[in-house]
């Protein structure tokens, strides 16, 4: 996994404008509900109060695989979350401080009109290695509890969410030209982005020293 992964471009953005298109409309419809990642409604997709009826519904989708991932990861250890299966895996613990970094840096992107790529030398050094993966973060991204990552993925997500509630529908459909792709399309890359993650964090927990059976 590397950075180009996670970049917004016109491919990425051709795969998700089919689902985008036809499920908008629909999901739009759906009554105003408190969503979250805490309770029984974070099953329900749709507007949110607090923000325009698009962005709700953006928001309940990033609260959906947000929840998915801490529900995964409650409990781990630091030797949980410093686990390596190989020499060419990710732990688990670089893989959530990756999801705050992909936060962040999409928040520099279509909040801040950075382009990609051009981020501040600040935000860079904080973000680049968990954004990038492989050998760089298995060196330097160990040794932190679970509380650690978590925080880190508050962190980006609350400012993510103030920011959210400055805009309304027409930004969500504001074309980035350099990256063909609107801001919708980029913020539902997060989502379905975290929950592919999320499912490299469960076949790694499965593969912990100790883990039972999928059976069990």
């Amino acid at each position: 996994m590397n950075d180009s992964d996670c970049l917004p471009n016109r491919r990425n953005f051709l795969k998700l404008s089919a689902a985008l298109t036809a499920g908008a409309a629909g999901l739009a419809s759906f009554a105003a509900t408190e969503v979250t990642a805490q309770d029984d409604n974070a099953w329900v997709i749709g507007p949110k109060p607090g923000f325009s009826p698009e962005i709700g519904t953006l928001v309940s989708m990033l609260a959906f695989t947000r929840m998915q991932v801490l529900h995964n990861t409650k409990g781990m250890s630091q030797q949980d979350l410093d686990f390596l299966i190989d020499g060419k895996a990710n732990t688990i613990g670089a893989l959530l401080l990756h999801l705050a970094a992909t936060d962040a840096y999409y928040h520099l992107n279509s909040f801040q009109g950075i382009a990609w790529g051009k981020f501040p030398a600040a935000a860079k050094q904080k973000w680049d290695v968990p954004m990038n993966l492989g050998e760089p973060a298995r060196k330097a991204v160990k040794g932190n509890n679970l509380d650690y990552y978590v925080n880190a993925l508050n962190e980006t997500r609350e400012k993510t969410l103030a920011e959210l509630k400055k805009r309304d529908d027409k930004w969500l459909a504001v074309v980035d030209t350099e990256a063909g792709m609107n801001n919708y399309g980029k913020w539902f890359h997060v989502a379905e982005h975290e929950s592919n993650h999320d499912g490299q964090i469960k076949f790694l927990k499965s593969r912990l020293p100790g883990a039972k059976p999928a059976s069990e």
